[in-house]
């Protein structure tokens, strides 16, 4: 009797959302490191519901401040829509306020890292 191995061998889906092409790309080339996972980018909330209106993710990391759709608002949103309601939120920040960190964990995110963060600590998330 052979296991279907397919549910085992799937990639995990991972949204970076970050309006900063630098760090955009710091993350997205720490997560693709990890061969688990198939990483997508976003340049802001925006970008970022088209993209998961066409695919579903299992994590997602965004930064707070962006213009149009903040990831404030970004984390609001998914934690009403039934699909992304218990998915993974991260939440990379030059926001260290500890108000700020209290609202985006009452909204819903997983968690709150500020920045700098280096390619290791993404790694380690």
């Amino acid at each position: 009797m052979t296991q279907d191995t397919s549910e085992t061998t799937r990639r995990l889906n991972v949204l970076v959302v970050e309006d900063s092409p630098p760090m955009r790309k710091m993350i997205v080339f720490a997560l693709s490191r990890i061969r688990s996972l198939q990483v997508n980018e976003a340049d802001d909330g925006v970008d970022a519901l088209r993209k998961l209106a066409t695919l579903k993710y299992d994590l997602i990391i965004t930064d707070i401040n962006m213009p149009i759709l903040d990831g404030l608002k970004l984390v609001k949103r998914l934690r009403a829509d039934g699909a992304y309601m218990n998915v993974p939120i991260i939440i990379i920040t030059t926001e260290g306020a500890a108000e700020d960190r209290q609202r985006a964990l009452a909204l819903g995110a997983n968690a709150y890292i500020t920045k700098p963060i280096q390619a290791p600590q993404v790694i380690k998330l």
